[in-house]
């Protein structure tokens, strides 16, 4: 990227942002959810699957699931979480504003958000790429038969931008359309104000849910347009939280590695062996105190939501209405790119 785009970049972000960054400190925000014995988690407005209410209010969904897992290890209690819906443009100000404790929220990992947001992306949660939707009656099959059209993409993302490169590296001419919200994106995209809808492929499958006709009404094109790495977002003025989160996240994939499910954790580590056991062995105690944590936590988080591959299945995979191939979700000792780091 030439500097002077990159300064431009810079500045957007910086002026996005509605507040000024909260000076924090080591185990500030940790130490805050402690006292205040909940876990306030900023989610999507509604994308089935990853965050949403169903019919009782009950949120729900592979986002929720992380969030209840985290409560469980930190508070004691899975249920003790307070979902923030937040749109795409207001979640950094949120996450700044510290009117939540982390993110999770379909949100890519990048450099820039990093350097320039001061914000951690302590661990991936779901591997995703840009994908393009489009309506099945219009006939394409291809991103090159799109030259000439307008595509709708929501406002704070960083779709806009992935998908100007994309174009440009192609040789195609697309105009993108920038709405606020996600739910406004989709509404404009069936009213036919533009020829797709671009996002993260695993929303648009979820978009295909909800929107007039039904998933067979829309199809994905099968071009990526960018790598999108989706992760739990902290503020990173608190290593100390961050840590805590990176690996209620690995315990829950350490749990996949050894075969451990929500309903056998307790007989499993009770017969020992595999690399899961450190969470109830007495002599790794002072792991868990070294972070905060009370002994039994990555126990209390795989038995309030299951394991990573359970969490998978459950919300967006092979027993979910979404039916999204594993993929690079898979564990690493199946093709996949998921894996924790070793414990010692």
């Amino acid at each position: 990227m030439h500097l002077p785009r990159l300064a431009a970049l810079l500045l957007a972000l910086v002026g996005g942002l509605a507040v000024a960054p909260t000076v924090l400190h080591a185990g500030e925000v940790f130490a805050s959810v402690k006292s205040r014995g909940l876990l306030r988690c900023g989610v999507s407005e509604g994308i089935p699957g990853f965050s949403q209410r169903d019919a009782t209010g009950r949120w729900q969904g592979l986002d929720v699931d992380f969030c209840r897992a985290l409560a469980a290890a930190v508070l004691g209690d899975g249920e003790r979480v307070a979902f923030v819906p937040l749109k795409s443009s207001t979640r950094f100000p949120a996450l700044q504003a510290r009117r939540v404790d982390l993110l999770a929220r379909n949100t890519t990992w990048t450099l820039t958000r990093e350097a320039v947001l001061k914000v951690q992306f302590p661990a991936v949660l779901f591997y995703d790429s840009q994908g393009l939707l489009v309506p099945t009656t219009a006939g394409i099959t291809t991103a090159a038969q799109l030259n000439g059209a307008t595509v709708c993409v929501e406002k704070g993302t960083t779709h806009a931008r992935d998908l100007g490169r994309y174009a440009k590296e192609h040789g195609l001419s697309l105009t993108p359309l920038v709405i606020d919200s996600a739910g406004d994106v989709l509404a404009a995209f069936v009213a036919g104000r533009c020829a797709a809808y671009t996002s993260d492929a695993s929303q648009l499958a979820a978009a295909r849910l909800s929107a007039p006709g039904g998933p067979d009404a829309y199809a994905i094109l099968p071009e990526r347009l960018s790598k999108e790495p989706l992760a739990p977002v902290v503020w990173d003025g608190d290593p100390q939280w961050s840590t805590v989160v990176r690996w209620v996240l690995y315990a829950l994939i350490l749990a996949e590695e050894d075969g451990i499910t929500r309903d056998t954790v307790e007989t499993r580590l009770a017969a020992g062996g595999g690399e899961l056991a450190w969470l109830s062995d007495p002599e790794k105690v002072l792991l868990g105190q070294a972070m905060g944590l009370t002994p039994g936590w990555g126990v209390r988080a795989v038995q309030a939501v299951g394991n990573y591959g359970e969490i998978f299945e459950r919300n967006v995979g092979a027993a979910s209405p979404l039916r999204i191939e594993r993929g690079l979700n898979r564990l690493w000792t199946q093709g996949g790119l998921m894996y924790a780091p070793p414990v010692d």
